[in-house]
């Protein structure tokens, strides 16, 4: 098995700098902006992919 993917970026400032936060699994912080946010994968939306098939008129 592989470990989970971390984030790249903070979502509030776009800094690199993140370390794990001490709260669990998924919480992450940030070294910049001195917030601290949690990623959580919540499931799979049941109506699949949708393409949107309308075509626009004057483009």
């Amino acid at each position: 098995m592989t470990e989970r993917a971390a984030p790249f970026y903070c979502p509030y400032c776009g800094d690199e700098d993140l370390r794990p936060h001490e709260t669990g699994h998924g919480a992450w912080e940030c070294a910049s902006c001195n917030r601290a946010f949690q990623l959580k994968f919540l499931g799979l939306l049941t109506r699949g992919l949708q393409r949107n098939n309308v075509e626009r008129e004057g483009i």
